[in-house]
């Protein structure tokens, strides 16, 4: 069967649905874990690139959500999120209890929607390290709602909130709230949408054929002033006791402090990844257990069975399926991504990703994101294919074609980094800074231009400040395995399928056309020798391949900055092409590939008419 409205999930007959709820980084991830145990899939919801985690609790199916502040739609994740709330059954609230403030407002909505609802107080830790006492029992009273405290990363409270899941109750809704949904609940088919149409929901209006009621900030109004009311009465806050933790908080948020913390980070991400994974680390992986010991094992095996010959090369050619692909996959990118996303998981739980993206928030308004972007821009310098999935968190269209865009034009991955970091080194300061100089100036060009011209409206950055704790390794290690594997499954097809396409145009000759085709505007246009196609070419199968191909060249000083500039600007691989065409539309995608294309020549001949 299938639930909210077009996501293919089986649910059994007479099955509940447990709806995992809650504000972002508060910890759903570790109770939908411990509900469904090893039974979890993930479907991507009609219309969009939100996935949704569902799997067994008992005889019922647990759904988790976006986290989000609110139910309503305003953003893509928010739009998921109520629509998956509003058909289920039992609502399981997962609440930062050192943050009532902010996160009792979903929880009074999802009162106000009538559905049945336990509250996991989360983060009970945290609460007691800041002095602050939370009396749980007038909580849960004033509620109306079963109250559990949790520190789930620990475990405590978690074997509770399983044995009291089926206690859910419907909580005490505000009298003028249930007073506005009583009017019109005889026209609407349950309480849930007829709060929703109340808040003016444009989905639930147009469903109803009804016109906005404009109460939305009335409703918004008394829930706050509820909230404020009950924090009120519930929480006692001892400041004496204030840890040094929020001082570090405060240092890391400070730009005069701020900024030289994210250096220093950047930095130290920089070295680890960029140099040591993607040099010595990748060389033993790709170098020595892939080409040295699979490849030539997996080639004696094939040709027991296919003697050379177009199948042959397709199969474990130089650019075969079977030895392009897992090469790249497993040798060079799966150490980059492990490395990627471990220092991402430890930046997460630490509290300081959200803090570096409020941080950057205010420069990166210019170019028409917000401080969500700094992700996948720091992502990108790992794997463009990578950062370009994790474009998916952003809030808007607009948002999305932009960092999507900037990405493949302006963000070297680290593999093509290192090539060009040993290349442009020795040519000394003036001509790393024209190099830095011009790549800077294409991405703030490109992004203040797209925010001008691109359609709609960016989102405002609202990100939860989590406090600054020490990581906990085994958190941050399942993390890390989980979007490693995520990314891998996502990412493997579409490299197999670029192995195919470029052995398909290798096998027909159709590879020398285009370099035949290439090779006037590489020398007329950027004044490089015509050998250099060939690396331009390259750099579409594989970015590193592109910038190595340029050390073969006899270029001067100025032809090998033209050169790096033009590799750097120049399409992305072609893994990340098929990332970009799956996850924008063709239409996007194609302006993207052949803008990148245009933009890398364009530049690449105006610096060569100034420098040559």
């Amino acid at each position: 069967m299938s639930c909210c409205q077009g996501l293919k999930i089986n649910i059994p007959k007479g099955a509940k649905k447990i709806v995992l709820a809650g504000n972002p980084n508060v910890g759903k991830s570790v109770f939908f874990n411990a509900l469904t145990g090893m039974y979890v899939d993930v479907s991507n919801f009609p219309g969009t690139t939100v996935d949704i985690s569902h799997g067994r609790f008992g005889n019922d199916v647990v759904l988790d959500t976006p986290g989000v502040y609110g139910v309503s739609s305003f953003n893509d994740e928010e739009r998921v999120a109520k629509d998956v709330i509003l058909y289920g059954d039992i609502i399981l609230n997962v609440v930062d209890a050192l943050h009532l403030d902010r996160d009792l407002f979903l929880t009074l909505q999802l009162i106000d929607m009538g559905k049945p609802i336990i509250v996991a107080l989360n983060m009970m830790d945290d609460v007691e390290r800041n002095g602050i006492k939370i009396d749980v029992d007038k909580l849960s009273k004033l509620l109306g709602v079963p109250v559990i405290p949790t520190v789930a990363v620990k475990g405590k409270g978690i074997s509770e909130v399983k044995n009291q899941i089926y206690n859910a109750k419907v909580g005490n809704s505000h009298p003028k709230i249930l007073e506005y949904i009583k009017s019109i609940k005889d026209k609407i088919e349950n309480q849930s949408e007829a709060l929703m149409i109340l808040e003016d929901d444009e989905d639930m209006l147009k469903k109803y054929g009804l016109k906005p009621f404009n109460l939305r900030e009335e409703i918004y109004r008394l829930r706050r002033q509820r909230v404020d009311e009950i924090v009120s009465e519930v929480v006692l806050s001892d400041y004496s006791k204030s840890s040094i933790r929020n001082k570090i908080g405060y240092y890391m948020l400070n730009p005069l402090t701020g900024i030289p913390i994210l250096f220093i980070t950047l930095y130290v991400i920089f070295k680890v990844i960029g140099v040591f994974v993607a040099g010595n680390l990748v060389e033993i992986t790709e170098g020595t257990i892939m080409k040295g010991y699979y490849e030539p094992f997996i080639k004696s095996v094939i040709s027991k069975f296919v003697k050379g010959g177009v199948i042959y090369n397709f199969l474990v050619g130089e650019y075969g399926i079977l030895t392009l692909t897992p090469t790249y996959v497993l040798g060079l990118l799966m150490p980059l991504v492990v490395a990627f996303y471990f220092f991402m998981s430890l930046l997460e739980d630490s509290g300081y990703l959200p803090r570096i993206a409020a941080l950057t928030d205010r420069v990166l308004s210019f170019f028409g994101l917000n401080g969500r972007a700094i992700i996948p821009i720091i992502l990108g310098f790992g794997c463009i294919t990578m950062a370009t999935i994790t474009t998916r968190l952003l809030g808007t269209r607009k948002e999305k074609i932009i960092a999507t865009a900037l990405l493949g034009l302006t963000i070297p991955c680290s593999a093509q980094l290192g090539v060009i970091a040993g290349m442009i080194a020795p040519l000394g300061v003036k001509y790393v800074l024209i190099y830095l100089i011009t790549i800077v100036s294409v991405f703030v060009i490109t992004g203040t231009t797209l925010n001008k011209i691109l359609p709609g409206e960016s989102s405002h950055l609202f990100i939860d400040l989590p406090p600054v704790r020490i990581p906990r390794i085994l958190n941050v290690l399942k993390k890390t395995y989980s979007k490693t594997l995520m990314f891998l499954k996502e990412a493997t097809p579409l490299f197999a399928l670029g192995a195919f396409i470029i052995t398909l145009l290798n096998e027909t000759n159709l590879l020398n056309y285009i370099q035949i085709l290439f090779a006037p505007f590489t020398q007329n246009i950027l004044k490089l020798p015509k050998e250099a196609t060939n690396a331009f070419i390259m750099g579409i199968i594989r970015r590193d391949f592109g910038a190595a191909g340029l050390t073969e060249l006899a270029l001067n000083k100025e032809q090998t900055v033209i050169a790096l500039v033009t590799i750097t600007l120049f399409v992305p691989c072609i893994a990340s092409i098929m990332v970009m065409f799956k996850e924008r539309s063709k239409q996007e995608a194609i302006a993207i590939w052949l803008g990148s294309f245009i933009i890398a020549f364009l530049v690449g001949g105006i610096l060569a008419f100034i420098l040559l």
